[in-house]
């Protein structure tokens, strides 16, 4: 295998990841335990990424915006709240102020 993709000009190698976060506009995704893989092809990198997924729809901004709008300090709280509601900060605001 390796002999074919060297003749096609690939190379692929494996690089050893603990945790591989892709940020986003609309929060972030972890990737734990990551396989991932650098293939090279005429100077062109791409990077192959499979593990365990978890999607942040919320961002520490949010949070910290959420904790000045309504005053409560407690984060945990904050974040438990904003994943049941997806992400939707208006909406977490509301709930945190009733």
């Amino acid at each position: 295998m390796q002999q074919m993709l060297k003749k096609l000009g690939m190379k692929m190698d494996n690089i050893p990841a603990n945790k591989v976060i892709i940020k986003t506009n609309s929060g972030d995704i972890t990737i734990d335990e990551p396989q991932v893989i650098k293939t090279t092809m005429k100077e062109q990198v791409v990077f192959q990424v499979s593990g365990n997924v978890k999607e942040k729809t919320f961002t520490d901004e949010d949070v910290k915006l959420i904790a000045e709008q309504t005053g409560v300090e407690d984060k945990g709280k904050i974040k438990k709240l904003l994943q049941q509601n997806n992400g939707d900060v208006a909406k977490t605001i509301i709930q945190l102020k009733e």
